[in-house]
C-alpha cells in the first residue's frame, strides 16, 4: 500500500511581507474561453461575442471579457496563494491593457501585509497584489486580494477516497 500526498499549497506562516511569488501555469484563452463565459454570464456586450462588431472598434477584434481574465489570473495563483484560504475580496481591480483570444495569460503575487486574525486564532489574513500579464509582458489586470489562511497544523483534511474493486 501507498500513500499519497495531498497536494501543496501555503500556510498562513509561510507567508512574509515583500514575498513574491510567480505563478508556474500559464493559460491561453481561447474563442471558446470567451465566448462561453461570457454567454454563462449574460453578458450581452457585442465587443465579446460579434467578431463584426467588435472588427468596427479601436480594437479591432473581440476583447476578452473582464471578468474571465479577473476569474484566470484568481485561477492561476490559487496553488500558491490561496489553496488553504478564503476569499475575503478584491479591491483596486485594474486593467490597462486589452486581453485577446489566443493571447496567454500568466501571472504573479506579491505579499503585501499579514497579520493574526482576531476572531479566528488558528487563521491569518493576507493581502496580496496580483499582476496578470500576457505572453509579451503587457500587464492586463492588476487587483489587491484580501484571504483568510489555516495556520499549519489548522488546514481541514481533504477526503481522498479509494477506489473500489
Amino acid at each position: 500500500m501507498t500513500d499519497v500526498e495531498r497536494a501543496g499549497g501555503r500556510c498562513f506562516e509561510d507567508f512574509r511581507r515583500g514575498l513574491l511569488i510567480r505563478h508556474a501555469v500559464g493559460r491561453t484563452v481561447t474563442q471558446t474561453d470567451n465566448i462561453w463565459f461570457t454567454l454563462l454570464t449574460a453578458n450581452t456586450n457585442p465587443i465579446h461575442l460579434d467578431a463584426h462588431y467588435s472588427a468596427q472598434t479601436e480594437f479591432g477584434r473581440p476583447l476578452v471579457n473582464s471578468t474571465f481574465t479577473l476569474a484566470l489570473v484568481t485561477g492561476l495563483s490559487v496553488a500558491d496563494i490561496s489553496q488553504h484560504a478564503i476569499n475575503l475580496g478584491w479591491n483596486e481591480v485594474r486593467m490597462p491593457a486589452p486581453l485577446f483570444e489566443g493571447d496567454t495569460v500568466y501571472a504573479q503575487s506579491e505579499v503585501l501585509s499579514t497579520r493574526e486574525s482576531k476572531s479566528r486564532p488558528h487563521m491569518g489574513l493576507v493581502e496580496v497584489k496580483t499582476t496578470g500579464y500576457k505572453q509579451d509582458g503587457t500587464v492586463v489586470l492588476e487587483f489587491r486580494r484580501t484571504i483568510l489562511v489555516y495556520k499549519r497544523g489548522h488546514v481541514p483534511p481533504q477526503p481522498l477516497p479509494a477506489p473500489r474493486r
